[in-house]
């Protein structure tokens, strides 16, 4: 029994974080049904990375495991009723419409409370639901640009490089979660429900407490060196180098052990503290050219077997045969009724008293459409008709 065995979850979001969100509440047991449109959530025809499947993309597969699927159109009265009705039995209600679309279609928090006082309402925004940006379109690399973030690695007079996942979708799916726990276990103690809301803007600026916090506070500026640097806060040697091979990580790293297993007099004058921040530069390029000389391994056993800090720089292909990796079971697979076997991350943190696990795939579109409205106490005839109507799709 997961810990949210009991607690539904009304699912209306689309893309990336609100999914994600739900995800994770299904994967510790909320009963979860994704309410989509009748033609589907546009992210099952979505090809991320041109990965197409059979019927369900993979960025849909991602984001959707141990979900339910009610296909309805909530334009239509009798879609909309069904929700409706079913909002009566939830216990969180999740969407990330642009904001004045839930009050468009009646579905927003003060609409749904009268038919659910203790419901637990979640909204994901871009920007905020108010503010000159809250019309922009929230999408994460917009965001990454906008928080901040990019000026503390790479080179000045170079593009700034964002990070090449979506980052911001991330963090904000993770805000989702945790408001709506908080919010449950406030339900719990005073029988009161509420609105979370929470915006990607803030969201991926709270991730960056620690360094947004040296600006701020310390008021240090960021700034950028043309030398191998990924933090412009870290002092170097702090970054991804070049071997003979590959790449290496190499993170907190000494100049003084530097110097002696490089066998490099230059590295040792220099004290850590007092020059990792004020002469990375020549640091980083006497680090660069002593690493070029031999191979990633080489470097591994020789930098670590010294108790330096340092690490492989995996590909997915890498990642997916590390050794600890696949003793962690950081992936699971599953099979799936269209797209047969699929593996994609597992779950972060591990329960001994209620383990997570994969017990239902994403779903087909409307796969549970039929389920859901019969477990509301809808008659065998209504259920037909609301399909026969098309305010309902069933699959099959």
């Amino acid at each position: 029994m997961g810990v949210l065995d009991g607690i539904r979850v009304l699912d209306l979001s689309i893309a990336m974080s609100g999914p994600f969100a739900a995800m994770k509440l299904a994967d510790l047991g909320a009963d979860v049904i994704k309410v989509e449109p009748v033609g589907g959530e546009w992210q099952r025809r979505a090809a991320a990375g041109g990965a197409r499947g059979r019927e369900v993309n993979a960025s849909f597969l991602s984001l959707n495991r141990n979900k339910r699927s009610l296909s309805v159109d909530l334009k239509s009265p009798g879609g909309l009723a069904a929700l409706r009705e079913l909002v009566k039995t939830a216990d969180v209600f999740l969407q990330n419409y642009r904001p004045g679309v839930a009050r468009r279609l009646g579905v927003d928090y003060e609409t749904l409370r009268e038919l659910r006082p203790d419901l637990v309402y979640v909204s994901i925004s871009g920007y905020g639901e108010s503010g000159p940006y809250a019309a922009r379109p929230g999408q994460d690399l917009l965001l990454q640009a906008m928080s901040g973030a990019l000026f503390s690695a790479g080179a000045p007079g170079r593009a700034p490089t964002a990070a090449p996942y979506f980052l911001v979708d991330a963090f904000a799916a993770y805000s989702a979660f945790e408001g709506a726990l908080a919010a449950l276990f406030h339900r719990q103690r005073t029988g009161e429900g509420q609105l979370v809301r929470v915006n990607m803007l803030d969201a991926i600026i709270c991730a960056q407490m620690q360094e947004i916090t040296v600006r701020t506070v310390g008021g240090v500026p960021q700034t950028r060196g043309e030398g191998i640097h990924a933090h412009s806060y870290i002092r170097a040697p702090y970054g991804i180098y070049p071997t003979a091979d590959g790449y290496l990580a190499l993170s907190f790293a000494e100049p003084a052990v530097l110097a002696e297993l490089f066998g490099e007099p230059r590295l040792a004058p220099f004290e850590a503290e007092r020059d990792g921040f004020t002469r990375r530069e020549e640091i980083s390029a006497l680090v660069e050219e002593h690493l070029g000389r031999e191979t990633t391994g080489h470097w591994l056993e020789v930098l670590g077997g010294a108790g330096v800090w340092c690490g492989p720089v995996h590909s997915y292909e890498d990642l997916l045969t590390d050794p600890q990796v696949v003793h962690n079971g950081s992936f699971v697979s599953y099979e799936h009724p269209t797209e047969g076997q699929v593996t994609t991350p597992g779950f972060p943190f591990d329960l001994s008293a209620s383990p997570q696990s994969v017990a239902r795939p994403a779903p087909v579109n409307g796969q549970h459409s039929r389920e859901v409205l019969r477990d509301l106490g809808l008659s065998e005839e209504a259920v037909e008709g609301l399909i026969a109507n098309g305010a309902v799709f069933a699959a099959g």
